[in-house]
C-alpha cells in the first residue's frame, strides 16, 4: 500500500490522481442527468476556445467532454506507465519536476493521435444523438444533395456517415451547391440548422490561423517573451 500511495502521489502522476476523479464524478452527474454532455460546446467554431481547439486536433463528431475524458484517459496510463517502468528508479531529486513536466507534454502528445483514433472509432453512436446534441457535429464534412431552395435551405449527409442527414441554411453569395463537400462551422439553435463553408474555404481559413499564430509567437520570442498584441 505505501508503494501505491507514493506511486500516485509523485509528479507527474499526482496530476492524473486529481484529475481523473472529477472526470468519473462528471459522467456520474451526466448518467443522473445532472451535467450536460455538451458541457465544453460551443455554438460556432469562430475564435480561440476549447471547442474549436479540439476540433483543430481531429476530435470531430464527439462531444468535447467526451474527447477531453479519453485524452485524459490515455495520457494518464502513458504517464503511470513512464513512472512505473523509468522515473521511479531514477533519483531524480529537484529535477523530478522539469523532467515531470516533460514527461506530461510526450504524455499529451502520444496521447492525442489514439484519442482521436477512438473518438473517430466511435463517431457514429453519437451521431444517433445528433438531434438531442447537435454541436458535436460541427467540424465534420458533409455532401451537399440537394440546391439550396429561394430561402438557403437544403440537406446534407456526413461523408463519414451518410445515414446522417443535417439541414444546412446557407447565405446569399455562398449557397451550398449539390455534390459539394462543406464543413459545418455553426448550428443555429432557432433554426434547428447549420452553417457551413467550403471544405477548401475551411482547410485554406485553419492554415492561415496556424500561419497568424506560429508569428506571433516568434513575435512574442523577439521581443523577449512578450506575447503579441492580438
Amino acid at each position: 500500500m505505501e508503494a501505491l500511495r507514493q506511486i500516485v502521489l509523485s509528479f507527474p502522476v499526482v496530476v492524473f490522481t486529481g484529475l481523473l476523479p472529477l472526470v468519473l464524478l462528471y459522467w456520474l452527474l451526466v448518467l443522473l442527468r445532472l451535467a450536460p454532455l455538451e458541457l465544453f460546446a460551443r455554438d460556432s467554431l469562430k475564435g480561440d476556445h476549447l471547442a474549436s481547439t479540439m476540433v483543430a486536433l481531429g476530435f470531430v463528431g464527439v462531444p468535447v467532454s467526451f474527447a477531453l475524458s479519453v485524452l485524459l484517459g490515455l495520457a494518464g496510463v502513458i504517464t503511470l506507465v513512464i513512472e512505473l517502468a523509468v522515473l521511479r528508479w531514477l533519483p531524480l531529486g529537484l529535477f523530478r519536476i522539469p523532467v515531470g513536466v516533460a514527461v506530461l507534454w510526450a504524455a499529451f502528445v502520444l496521447a492525442s493521435p489514439l484519442a482521436a483514433s477512438v473518438c473517430h472509432a466511435l463517431q457514429r453512436r453519437f451521431h444517433r444523438l445528433a438531434r438531442s446534441q447537435p454541436r458535436c457535429l460541427l467540424g465534420e464534412v458533409v455532401q451537399v444533395r440537394s440546391a439550396a431552395d429561394a430561402q438557403g435551405w437544403t440537406t446534407a449527409t456526413l461523408i463519414d456517415d451518410p445515414a446522417c442527414e443535417v439541414s444546412l441554411h446557407g447565405k446569399a453569395g455562398d449557397l451550398p451547391r449539390p455534390g459539394e463537400r462543406r464543413v459545418l462551422v455553426k448550428f443555429v439553435a432557432k433554426e434547428g440548422a447549420y452553417r457551413s463553408v467550403a471544405e477548401s474555404r475551411y482547410c485554406e481559413a485553419r492554415e492561415h490561423l496556424r500561419r497568424l499564430r506560429l508569428a506571433r509567437g516568434r513575435a512574442g520570442v523577439s521581443h523577449g517573451g512578450a506575447e503579441a498584441p492580438l
